[in-house]
């Protein structure tokens, strides 16, 4: 069974050159991954170690680095729990993994509520796995075990189609409404970006939108106190060193945010002339900050510093025109 190792999060990140029992483990785990590595570089990270890496990334929504990163351990551990290997239930730090995505994904598939599809067990999991232990016979003590997965196996509850959770979002945002008067949003960002973000909130607090400007390094702050804020939207912004207009929303198997990927790709397409890089890009990604937030969220990349601090009025701009279209029509008829 997958664990955290402290002495492997303390070293992190882990990056070409290093080398050590905390390497080794990562590369254990990407083996198991089905990320092989060249057993030439057991215990040091080489070049194929980092081309693991970087695929383990691509494939899981990650931002590819090549670096163990704590967001890429932190999936690695998690990649490593299959439906069956614990019991799930609600405590005290959440439980995550592939096994909990997986029970999410046949609660949902079967009409039951376990929310997006995140691999966290919350108390929406909790509460949609007791309704389908009462619908099915089975104890009512929000417990995931043996039982429970035989009862999701015999019923066929595990899909890659969208879940109850998606259509819900969808009711949800259709049903909101328009305009920004008395709307609560989230604008943050992790460092460089302070001007940006001060003066994309002072445009939406002008325009009546209640605002909560978050500058704080670690994504799943932002994550909780966006959440916390009861925001219906988080929009977060990042710096990068390449030529970059590229916007990222929440999607994973069996869930995609359509009010993420609306605004996604209205902000790529508003932003892309008030940056100057031509077309705008849009990717379903699992960043912490798409995955642990409860509304639709968009991370937009943009660069290089130099074009963004010029910028900073046109961009700012852009993104509030972008958010204003996408509350008169948050998802795609």
């Amino acid at each position: 069974m997958a664990g955290f190792d402290p002495i492997a999060l303390d070293q992190l990140p882990l990056l070409v050159g290093d080398a050590g029992a905390a390497v080794a483990d990562v590369q254990q785990r990407l083996t198991q991954a089905g990320f092989p590595i060249d057993r030439g570089e057991l215990g040091r990270f080489g070049t194929t170690t980092r081309s693991a890496v970087e695929a383990f990334q691509a494939e899981r929504g990650l931002l590819v680095t090549g670096e163990c990163d704590q967001p890429t351990w932190h999936a690695l551990v998690e990649s490593g729990y299959q439906l069956g290997d614990r019991l799930l239930y609600l405590r005290s730090p959440m439980q995550r993994g592939d096994d909990v995505s997986s029970l999410q994904l046949g609660l949902g598939a079967l009409g039951f509520d376990a929310g997006r599809v995140d691999g966290i067990f919350g108390p929406q999991t909790e509460q949609a796995l007791r309704q389908f232990q009462r619908n099915v016979g089975l104890a009512t003590d929000a417990v995931c075990g043996n039982e429970v997965c035989d009862a999701l196996a015999r019923l066929g509850g595990r899909t890659t189609s969208d879940t109850v959770a998606g259509v819900r979002e969808r009711e949800r945002l259709r049903s909101s409404p328009p305009g920004l008067h008395d709307r609560r949003i989230v604008v943050g960002q992790h460092g460089g970006l302070d001007v940006l973000a001060t003066t994309v909130t002072r445009l939406l607090n002008d325009e009546g939108a209640t605002v909560a400007a978050l500058h704080h390094p670690d994504p799943s702050t932002h994550a909780r106190e966006a959440n916390a804020f009861d925001a219906e939207l988080y929009i977060g912004l990042e710096i990068t060193m390449a030529v970059s207009c590229r916007m990222a929303y929440y999607s994973t198997e069996g869930f995609r945010s359509s009010g993420g990927a609306t605004l996604a790709a209205l902000l790529a397409q508003d932003l892309s002339p008030a940056m100057g890089t031509g077309s705008g890009e849009t990717a379903g990604l699992r960043l912490p900050v798409l995955r642990e937030t409860r509304m639709p969220a968009v991370v937009c990349f943009l660069g290089p510093a130099p074009v963004v601090v010029e910028r900073t009025a046109s961009v700012a701009t852009a993104i509030v025109e972008a958010i204003r279209r996408w509350l008169d029509a948050p998802v795609e008829t």
